[in-house]
This record gives structure tokens, C-alpha cells and sequence, in this order.
């Protein structure tokens, strides 16, 4: 009797618990989130059943892109490439499904096999993690909380703000898919992340560009309208207009788009300004290995003017994301004009860098006056695509730049992202042995950063000198400011080092007159040939010499004789640098101030 009931009790057991299986299973494929039919020839079909915000996508950077194509009721409304995990994830992407409550939502998946883990590990939530993990985000530059970012788009000062808008790629931390991402920021230090303000259509994704406020209406789309122009990029490149009417949080695309065609294949970076002398509209746009400059009354209709670059600076590659600017010069009444031109490659140490030119403009021709000299912005690596402000209060020409090299962007060590900002510039002009010259100054709201001061008494350097503790509590990012009164020293330098033996060892050589970073034992350096390297920039040939040096976690910007020369280049150090050892060869000199803030 006992046994026959046990044996029930067994037997009802069993058949609760495979019938609540059962059930479970059942209710997962009568109401699922969302359903996948594999077409073959790596094409799929994922219907979204039980929408929420975020379909999260698993990528893999080692594998090839596949096309998605996002539809709602039968239409294509997005497109996007991402390199959807194959054989394992590296991180998630977000693909925002909000404005499409009341459509039928599907995906059409191209190009990812079957038997890839990424159909297993999707998934449908109401929410993104975007809290930071990443050792080497820096915390006083700019970032995007997740995905790409490189060049700073139109960037525009209206009504108390500053609006940094950014080629941003949201569905993975390599190049592609590009928006137009933005940020704001009352002070250039703190920044506001806002949704992505210029998204690819028909004519293609959206590439680098400029704002203007069109405060007279000449375009009639409002007095005060934030006018953005940017290029459209498919087969062919084109330039494309939108507007803003709510001071830059939403734009509407100009309805007869591309405003101005080109045969030419490179054709992008329009920049536009506003001319008093002519009173129109220039814009100066980068084409092949020259720039082209245009004019207009209205902002939509576009004359071509002049061209400028042959026979001037370096060519080493194309030319991008131009800029004109009139600056003064310091200890004058005078102005002169400056084109700036970003070339990949080329540069002074190979990829990316920022050159200039100093000269003239009348409203149709630019001409430059040192014809046989090239001039170069920023003597690091990592300083590119470099624009400024437009409208930006007091007159200020306020520059930012993309804080790395196309040699080895996409391989750094980041993974949540890629890529922040340099810190802000002021521009001005100064003179030098009868040349004039570009003078990238740290902008003054850096100032506001500055925690507690740490002062070191003057000290002598005959031969080295240590500093076994740079910071109390050491995070890595902290400004260095420093006064230098050399006697007969040939070299006078200092390594900024950490317990882990990784250095950055930086120099003044005054035989060869030129200031140096080596940063080939400074971290991590083997993704890259191309990145451990020593950069250095001509100087001039003086006793006293000003530093500061902004530290950043995975940054380094060297300000010298403030801003008569700049220099920005990537570190990775496994832990923050936090000794720093002074020393001199061929005779000696003192270290007359010495400070040191942890910045916040």
C-alpha cells in the first residue's frame, strides 16, 4: 500500500513538473519577443513580437560586417552595419526601437550565418547600461558614452551654450554607420550627452560638416535658425543642409538636398562662415588635395570662387575638415586670416595631422603668405581634424580636436569606445623672426578643474632629481605646471613613470632646439607600429622655458611657452604615472616652479 502510493505520488510529481515545463514552453512559443526564421544564404528575418525600447545587438570586432535593415510596416526605416557576434561577444549595442509603438517591427539580417551566438544571446529590454567600463576613459575630456566618435562637427555657440556636434557610430566602437552625435556644454568642461541630432537617409551616411546661426533669416527658415551643413556620403559624395528651430535639439533636413554637387570623388567638410566685407555666406570645402571656396546670399545657392593648395604645405594625403578664421595678432592692432587643413596622411610623424596657413582673404580668393613653409598645428600624434566654434561670445576662435590618428584608431584599447576630444583651444597669432604663427592656448574654463594645489619649492638639477610621490591618491588625471630656468644644460628632461616601469620621457633638447615626447615605454604599444614613437616640435631659443602638461588617463597635451607650440598624444599606461624624475646633460638647470592639481 505504501509503495502503490509512493509510486502515485511519484507519478503526480512528475506530471506537475513536466506539465509546468510544458506549460513554460508552451507560453514561450505562443507570446515570444520576437521570432527568427533563417532564410539561408546568411539572410534572416527577426520579428519583434513584444516591443520594448532596445533590441541589444552582441558584437564582435573580429568579424565581418553584416547589413541589418530595420522595418516597420513592410517599410525600410533604417539601415546599419555591425559586426554581429559570430564566435564571441565583445560588448552590446543598442538599436532604439521608441517612435514605433503602434508598427510591426522586423529586422532583415544579411550576411551572418546561422550558426552564429549572436541569434542566441539578442535580446529585448526597456534598458542600456552605459556606466563606465573603461580604465582609459579619460574624465575631463569629452567621450560618447558608447559606440565611435571622431571628428567634432558643427560646433555652434548660441544663447549661452555650446553645442559640440561629433561623427559618432552608435552600433559599435569602429567606423561606420556614421551620425551626426551631440553634446552640450555651458562651460567647455562639463558636457550633457543629448540623442543623436543628424541620422544617414537616402542620400547616405552623414559626415563631417558645420553650424552657423543665421541670425538675419537669408536662408528663411527663421531668424536665429541653427543651420547645420554636412556631407551626404554614398557612391558620391554631396553637401546636404538641415536647420534647426529649438536651438539646436532637433533638426528637419532641407527638402531639395544635396545643395552643391561635385565629379569630384573627394568632396566633404564643408565649413561655413559669414563674410562682413562681401556679406555673404563663404564656405570653404575640402576637395581631393585643395580647397574649394564658395559663396552665397542665402545659404542654398552656391557660387564657386577660387581654389587653394596647389604648391602649398604637405600632400602627403587627402585633405579634410577645413576651417577659416581671422585672428589677431598679439601685441598689435592687426589681423590676418588662417586656413586651417587637416591631411590623412602626412603628417609630421606619419598619419593624421592638423596643418595651417597665414594670409589673406578677400570673400572669393585665400592667399598665403609663406608660400614655401608648412606650418603645423599640434607636433604630436594625435591631434586631427581640429575646427573651431562658429559664434562663439567675446570673439574667441575656440578649437577642438579629435584626440587620435587614423594609423590606429580602431585599435586602441577601449571597447565601450573610442575616441575622446582634445581639450579646448584658444587661437590667436603671434610673431616670430619676421613669420607669423598659430598659438593653440589652453582655453581659460580649464581653470575651473583645478582641485587642491600641490606646490614643490625651487630645486636644482645638475643630474637627476626625484619625486617619489607626484599626487596623494594618484587617479591619473591632474594638470602639471611648471617654470624652467635653464643655466648651461643641453638636455633638460623629465619621465613621468609608474611602479609597473612604464614611462613617458619628455625633453627639451636646446642644441637641436626642439621639445620631445617618447612614448614608446608607456604602456600598452603593441596594437600599433605605428604607435610607439617620439614626437618633437621646434623651439625657440630661450633660458625660460613654461609647461603644462594636462594628464588625462590615457592622454597627454604638452602646452609650451603658452601655446607658442602644442603637442597631444595617446598613452596607456597600466596604472596612472605617478612619480616624475627630473634630470640634465651637458650641465644644469632649476626647476623655479613646480605645481601640481588634481583635476576634476
Amino acid at each position: 500500500m505504501n509503495l502503490k502510493n509512493n509510486l502515485l505520488t511519484v507519478r503526480w510529481t512528475l506530471t506537475f513538473i513536466i506539465g509546468t515545463i510544458w506549460s513554460v514552453f508552451s507560453c514561450q512559443a505562443i507570446n515570444p519577443p520576437f521570432v527568427i526564421k533563417h532564410l539561408g544564404d546568411g539572410q534572416s528575418i527577426v520579428q519583434i513580437e513584444n516591443q520594448k525600447k532596445f533590441l541589444l545587438l552582441p558584437v564582435e570586432e573580429a568579424s565581418p560586417e553584416a547589413k541589418l535593415y530595420m522595418i516597420a510596416d513592410n517599410d525600410v526605416v533604417r539601415y546599419m552595419n555591425i559586426r554581429l557576434a559570430i564566435n564571441k561577444i565583445d560588448y552590446f549595442v543598442p538599436v532604439d526601437l521608441s517612435g514605433f509603438d503602434n508598427k510591426s517591427l522586423s529586422f532583415n539580417f544579411q550576411l551572418i550565418p546561422d550558426t552564429a551566438i549572436c541569434w542566441d544571446k539578442m535580446e529585448l529590454s526597456d534598458e542600456f547600461d552605459t556606466a563606465n567600463r573603461e580604465v582609459f576613459r579619460p574624465v575631463y575630456h569629452f567621450s560618447p558614452r558608447y559606440g565611435w566618435m571622431n571628428d567634432p562637427n558643427g560646433m555652434v555657440y548660441k544663447d549661452g551654450v555650446y553645442h559640440l556636434f561629433y561623427q559618432y557610430n552608435p552600433y559599435g566602437s569602429m567606423w561606420g554607420n556614421l551620425h551626426w552625435g551631440h553634446a552640450t556644454s555651458t562651460d567647455l568642461v562639463t558636457w550633457e550627452h543629448q540623442p543623436a541630432a543628424i541620422a544617414p537617409d537616402a542620400l547616405g551616411t552623414i559626415f563631417s560638416g558645420s553650424c552657423v546661426v543665421d541670425k538675419d533669416n537669408t536662408a528663411g527658415f527663421g531668424a536665429g535658425a541653427i543651420v547645420a551643413f554636412y556631407t551626404s556620403a554614398s557612391d558620391r559624395q554631396v553637401q546636404s543642409m538641415a536647420y534647426s528651430l529649438d536651438n539646436g535639439k532637433t533638426f528637419k533636413k532641407y527638402a531639395r538636398n544635396p545643395i552643391l554637387t561635385s565629379t569630384q570623388r573627394d568632396f566633404r567638410d564643408p565649413k561655413v562662415i559669414w563674410h562682413d566685407g562681401t556679406k555673404k555666406w563663404i564656405m570653404i570645402l575640402a576637395v581631393g588635395q585643395e580647397m574649394q571656396i564658395y559663396s552665397s546670399p542665402n545659404l542654398k545657392d552656391w557660387a564657386y570662387e577660387s581654389s587653394f593648395g596647389e604648391g602649398q604645405g604637405a600632400h602627403g594625403g587627402v585633405w579634410e575638415c577645413p576651417d577659416l578664421i581671422e585672428l589677431p595678432i598679439e601685441g598689435t592692432e592687426l589681423k590676418k586670416w588662417v586656413l586651417i587643413c587637416n591631411l590623412n596622411p602626412g603628417g609630421p610623424f606619419g598619419g593624421s595631422a592638423a596643418q595651417y596657413f597665414v594670409g589673406t582673404f578677400d570673400g572669393k580668393t585665400f592667399v598665403n603668405e609663406s608660400p614655401k613653409m608648412t606650418k603645423w598645428m599640434d607636433w604630436g600624434k594625435d591631434h586631427y581634424a581640429a575646427v573651431t566654434w562658429s559664434n562663439a561670445p567675446e570673439g574667441r576662435h575656440i578649437a577642438l580636436a579629435w584626440m587620435s590618428n587614423w594609423q590606429y584608431a580602431n585599435d586602441v584599447p577601449t571597447m565601450q569606445y573610442r575616441s575622446a576630444n582634445s581639450v579646448p583651444r584658444d587661437l590667436s597669432l603671434y610673431t616670430s623672426a619676421g613669420e607669423t604663427y598659430l598659438k593653440s592656448s589652453p582655453s581659460r574654463e580649464l581653470l575651473k578643474l583645478r582641485g587642491k594645489e600641490e606646490k614643490k619649492r625651487s630645486f636644482k638639477v645638475d643630474r637627476t632629481y626625484n619625486m617619489d610621490k607626484l599626487l596623494a591618491d594618484n587617479t591619473g588625471t591632474y594638470e602639471i605646471e611648471m617654470t624652467i630656468k635653464n643655466r648651461n644644460a643641453e638636455i633638460v628632461g623629465f619621465q613621468l613613470f609608474n611602479s609597473k616601469g612604464e614611462e613617458v620621457d619628455i625633453y627639451y633638447n636646446l642644441v637641436e632646439k626642439k621639445f620631445a615626447m617618447d612614448r614608446s615605454k608607456s604602456g600598452i604599444v603593441s596594437f600599433s607600429q605605428d604607435f610607439p614613437i617620439v614626437t618633437f616640435a621646434p623651439i625657440e631659443d630661450n633660458s625660460e622655458m613654461t609647461l603644462r602638461l594636462f594628464v588625462d588617463k590615457s592622454s597627454i597635451e604638452a602646452f609650451g611657452d603658452d601655446g607658442r607650440f602644442a603637442m597631444t598624444n595617446l598613452v596607456f599606461p597600466s596604472e596612472p604615472y605617478n612619480r616624475i624624475s627630473f634630470y640634465a646633460k651637458g650641465g644644469s638647470y632649476t626647476v623655479s616652479s613646480f605645481k601640481v592639481y588634481k583635476l576634476k
